[in-house]
């Protein structure tokens, strides 16, 4: 239980790789405020944790809305009464060539993506910087280090949240809070359930171990680099992929 006595917010939390990071952080002995659009899928993780022994609540919010951020995440503190740490996971895509992409296509993945991790981050940081102990991470995309066709929007929305990473753990690595990105290859979720059963095949041959990533694969990750252990960690990115971007 290293993380016993803490409290995480995951954002994005009621299906994928949020999901996975609210239950992993759950086990590790966190108390979890669950936020996402939808209440009926977070009351059944807060039921799941619940199960298992732990505690948690949830958050319904569209991270798209800053009004929805704030109200939320000062609800959170207000049950909790401090968030300790921060996971910045909600995402979306809207996947065009930038010939053909809609201005509002680009806006919504840069709101959702990018955009929304600034507003959580400015809403939490007090009680960070309060206790003087944080831990705030950003998950990212491999597409944001190497980019992707078709995906200008999403690609350029991970990469700034990697900028915003590595300038986050400037400001705050005085007050013992660490702030880093997780960066997935090809994981299993619902966002990649959508793509064809030949680019999948091409995506496999690309990573060397030879096989698609799990949401849990990236939940392990989030729960070292939330804990004690990755106390000398700051503004790294972390690549969870089987080895398809090395480097």
């Amino acid at each position: 239980m290293k993380l016993a006595g803490r409290v995480a917010l995951v954002t994005g939390a009621s299906q994928g790789i949020g999901h996975a990071c609210a239950l992993a952080l759950a086990r590790e002995g966190a108390t979890i405020a669950a936020a996402a659009r939808n209440r009926e899928k977070l009351d059944e993780l807060v039921a799941a944790i619940a199960a298992a022994g732990g505690q948690a609540a949830a958050f319904v919010i569209d991270v798209a809305d800053e009004d929805q951020i704030k109200s939320g995440v000062k609800q959170a503190l207000a049950q909790f009464g401090k968030i300790d740490i921060l996971v910045n996971n909600a995402g979306i895509t809207r996947d065009q060539l930038v010939m053909r992409m809609k201005r509002a296509d680009w806006d919504a993945v840069l709101n959702t993506n990018l955009t929304s991790a600034y507003l959580c981050i400015q809403q939490v940081i007090g009680s960070m910087l309060k206790q003087r102990w944080g831990r705030i991470v950003n998950i990212t995309s491999i597409f944001g280090q190497t980019g992707q066709a078709g995906q200008a929007n999403y690609a350029a929305s991970k990469a700034g949240l990697i900028g915003l990473t590595m300038a986050m753990a400037r400001e705050v690595a005085s007050r013992n809070i660490t702030v880093n990105a997780v960066a997935p290859g090809f994981i299993e979720t619902s966002m990649t359930a959508a793509l064809s059963e030949e680019f999948k095949q091409t995506a496999v041959k690309q990573i060397p171990l030879g096989r698609v990533g799990s949401p849990e694969d990236i939940a392990n990750a989030v729960c070292f680099l939330a804990s004690d252990e990755a106390s000398y960690i700051t503004g790294h990115v972390l690549n969870v992929n089987g080895g398809m971007l090395m480097g």
